[in-house]
């Protein structure tokens, strides 16, 4: 699935019209979400027990059958999106918090299938037909969306961002691009020092979007502080603050998109680190610059080219990467301070080229059959962690695979 996303232009009541129909989406996942709540023990609620309340709420509210039917439908998924989750993280006993499906407060997007809009032969304007009076909107974009016929969209979704509206169509097609053998495999290190440090030696430095732009960020919130609750001045001072976030999201994005991108292009093997970035959040110290860097959305990147590619992309377990001579096998301990490796065997390299080194020879005991080699035990090369985490090849992880599990993130 490929998902294809044109920002939106149009009139002040046409976005009024979005807006309004982004809130019946709001309010029909509540109202769903409510009716599962207070349903008795013995009442099995399910996909169809809720798109079936749904439709009583047509039947119940008239701004709710303004809106096309199965955009009303799509609404009753997300709800049921969150509850399935709920039970399957109880089954599987996550650790901690479950994920209670809570009522939403800043719902942005409304979601339609394949009626309720009607798009331009041209395919530069589309039009939603339903009753809340959005109308013909013209799409800014350079996707060429004309190579591909009206029925391989699936789904269409109207997004409200602090610098206008978008919309995403959810395309049923695959995305590859078989590249040659490249002979080269490479293994990665990601670091707050640099963005990343690969086998052969060489730094990524940390771009840093969110440090560099933390004062204008700062000035920009103080202005909030200033305007009065509720006021026009109040809204368009919240609609800057915003906006630069944005565009520090956008940049993390790009920035992470160009180096998976050349990384998977120019390497058969891509061997990267199986980090836990939700429980390395949980350190106050280093929480914020663990987010800026971004690691697990460079992971991400990575496994979608090198599926794309049909290249092979590696997690192995990160214990003991950094103290491991990667020339004698060592155990040499050193502060997060020490940032060179020195082993009595004469190995002296940056500790984070050594950690990268062991990675990728980590990543090579794990695939052996790719190449032919001896099988060697997964549990003694992994630390006893004998499943496998390689994408590529046959599998891939694709960014926006689906506009329904975008809706809940």
């Amino acid at each position: 699935m490929l998902v294809l996303e044109y920002k939106v232009k149009a009139k002040r009541l046409q976005y009024l019209a979005i807006e309004e129909a982004i809130k019946t989406t709001q309010f029909i996942r509540n109202k769903c979400l409510k009716y599962w709540m207070d349903a008795p023990k013995e009442t099995k609620i399910d996909r169809f027990a809720l798109n079936k309340y749904s439709t009583e709420l047509r039947n119940e509210f008239k701004f709710v059958a303004n809106l096309n039917s199965m955009a009303v439908q799509s609404s009753a998924e997300r709800t049921w999106l969150a509850i399935s989750r709920f039970y399957d993280n109880c089954k599987k006993k996550v650790v901690g918090k479950k994920g209670f499906p809570k009522f939403q407060h800043d719902n942005r997007s409304v979601e339609y299938k394949t009626s309720g809009w009607k798009i331009n032969p041209t395919k530069r304007r589309i039009t939603i037909t339903d009753k809340k009076s959005i109308g013909e909107l013209k799409l800014l974009g350079k996707w060429d969306i004309q190579t591909y016929p009206v029925k391989s969209i699936k789904r269409l979704r109207l997004v409200r961002r602090a610098d206008g509206y978008y919309c995403q169509f959810c395309i049923d097609a695959e995305s590859i691009d078989i590249q040659p053998k490249a002979g080269n495999e490479i293994g990665l290190d990601v670091g707050i020092e640099s963005f990343c440090t690969d086998s052969n030696g060489h730094q990524e430095a940390n771009p840093k979007f969110l440090r560099k732009a933390e004062k204008a960020i700062k000035h920009a919130q103080r202005k909030i502080y200033k305007k009065r609750k509720g006021s026009v001045g109040g809204r368009k001072a919240r609609a800057i603050f915003a906006r630069k976030h944005l565009r520090i999201s956008r940049q993390r994005n790009e920035h992470a998109k160009i180096k998976a991108r050349n990384l998977c292009k120019s390497n058969d093997l891509v061997a990267y680190e199986n980090l836990q970035v939700r429980n390395l959040l949980k350190n106050h110290c280093l929480a914020k610059s663990i987010g800026d860097v971004s690691w697990y959305l460079f992971r991400k990147w990575i496994e979608y080219f090198a599926g794309k590619f049909g290249r092979l992309a590696v997690a192995v377990a990160p214990h003991y990467t950094s103290p491991k001579c990667s020339n004698c096998g060592a155990i040499v301990k050193k502060s997060l301070s020490t940032r060179t490796h020195a082993c009595s065997c004469g190995c002296n390299l940056h500790r984070d080229e050594n950690a990268a080194i062991n990675i990728l020879n980590l990543a090579r005991q794990r695939q052996p059959a790719q190449r032919g080699e001896p099988l060697q035990a997964a549990g003694s090369a992994r630390g006893g962690h004998p499943q496998s985490n390689a994408v590529g090849l046959v599998t891939s992880t694709l960014l926006g695979e689906s506009l329904l599990e975008q809706v809940t993130r």
